[in-house]
């Protein structure tokens, strides 16, 4: 075995899976997931732990898998991590833990998301499950949004002995691992639906079609229902659009409405309730990984799909896996280019786009290179869908409903770093919430040391 590289992982064929919506990553098995931690150096100084969120003991993980105890394995990342099983699949391990392994200074990481994944996997198939609290602290937390940040807190202070209730608006809980990340990256009823039985049999409970703002606010929750601290885990639902001219035509969706009614509500299937369009073309504007599920899920409902971003491909802000997938599966590219208007008829029907060209210039504050227009460079092409993906805000329906709660100018809860506390005393907040749009990790992470600040707090008061 070269122990410079990866043991490769198997995945559907591109041409196979650009029609169907099975999981495109097929995961190791176990002799494989043995022969790649064999890869692993055990450093003493771990660096890929401290490229996690979330620190899981990455390097006593996968000394178990070697070994073959796939089960010690698992409780070693139970300890830190409420959902391994979505981390192995989603999260952008090359910018975070294997980005910072030594292995990669002079070959290739060690695939830490593929065997965390497979561990996930192993343990859901032999039934293992977190251990619950032996002990009740006979003190109530209430969790606003059931997504990775909700989750990730809850099942940390239900270990803690907490009675813990997250309160749902949709009808399904799992936030945006359900509504937003296609069947294809993230299996539902075998991955995300799994992990949540895991955080229930911890003892949280969960309550779905609950709006807080709406159906109860939150200081009702405290101040009537009796709970001693809250969470707002709520995510950045609020889709962004460029406000250029034909936006509000027939066939123009926010990736959010694209995804949330294929992924929760079936709207692939032409016998749903409320079936989405089966476009022929379809141009989708943007260039992270919403953009790129937007793409190849209208990809696999038929359509002849390209991506228009506004940089290069070496700025693209999604997972490299992802665009690797999205090009092998026949998604087009369209780089350097800017929507400038949406073309329709006079029924006012999409039929098409009109893009500029683009060059990059100096960079903005993010460190990347500003595109700057091509005066004179306009130009046309058909098309009779569009789904901008270009970021989320937060709905601000929380934030107005609750006394003494700030924001900042975009829309965002203002919460402390370290533990979460916000402005308003026993009300915490984490995720994209808290940070707009951003990755599952970081909301997890965001969720554990929330729990840590709740914890403190309630011991203290």
């Amino acid at each position: 075995m070269d122990v410079l590289k990866k043991v490769p992982v198997r995945e559907q064929e591109p041409k196979v899976r650009a029609t169907n919506f099975e999981e495109v990553c097929l995961g190791y098995n176990a002799e494989e997931a043995m022969a790649e931690a064999e890869r692993c150096l055990n450093c003493k100084n771990a660096q890929c732990v401290k490229g996690c969120p979330v620190s899981i003991n990455i390097p006593e993980f996968i000394h178990e898998v070697k070994e073959g105890n796939f089960d010690k394995a698992y409780d070693v990342i139970s300890e830190s991590s409420a959902l391994p099983a979505v981390c192995g699949r989603v999260c952008p391990q090359e910018s975070q833990c294997e980005g910072k392994c030594i292995r990669g200074i002079k070959g290739e990481p060690v695939s830490i998301g593929k065997l965390e994944r497979f561990v996930a996997d192993t343990a859901c198939a032999n039934g293992r499950k977190p251990q619950p609290a032996s002990e009740k602290k006979g003190k109530k937390v209430a969790i606003i949004g059931s997504g990775p940040a909700g989750l990730t807190c809850a099942g940390d202070l239900a270990k803690l002995g907490y009675d813990v209730t997250i309160f749902e608006a949709l009808h399904q809980a799992g936030g945006v691992l359900v509504y937003g990340i296609p069947e294809f990256r993230l299996p539902k009823e075998r991955v995300v639906a799994k992990e949540i039985e895991n955080v229930k049999s911890l003892g949280v409970k969960i309550e779905t079609n609950v709006v807080i703002g709406k159906s109860i606010t939150i200081d009702e929750l405290m101040e009537e229902e009796g709970f001693d601290a809250v969470f707002i885990g709520s995510g950045a639902g609020l889709p962004r659009f460029m406000g250029i001219p034909g936006e509000n035509a027939n066939g123009v969706f926010s990736a959010n409405e694209y995804l949330t009614r294929s992924n929760l509500m079936k709207a692939f299937d032409s016998s749903s309730a409320t079936p989405i369009m089966h476009a022929k073309k379809v141009v989708v504007v943007g260039g992270g990984n919403v953009a790129m599920d937007a793409a190849r899920t209208a990809l696999r409902l038929g359509a002849e799909t390209h991506i228009v971003y506004r940089r290069s491909e070496e700025e693209l802000p999604a997972r490299a896996e992802e665009v690797h997938h999205a090009k092998e599966e026949g998604i087009i590219f369209d780089l350097l280019r800017n929507p400038v208007e949406i073309l329709h008829d006079e029924n006012d029907w999409v039929t098409g786009i009109r893009l500029i060209k683009m060059e990059l210039g100096e960079p903005d504050e993010s460190g990347r290179r500003s595109p700057v227009e091509v005066a004179g460079s306009e130009y046309d092409i058909e098309a009779d869908c569009v789904i901008m993906a270009l970021g989320t805000s937060p709905n601000p329906l929380i934030a107005s409903t609750t006394k003494g709660l700030d924001t900042n100018k975009r829309r965002c809860i203002v919460a402390e770093e370290e533990f979460g506390q916000t402005s308003k005393e026993g009300v915490f907040a984490g995720g994209d919430a808290v940070t707009g749009a951003a990755t599952v990790i970081l909301a997890m992470g965001a969720g554990k040391a929330a729990a840590k600040g709740i914890d403190n707090y309630l011991s203290n008061k």
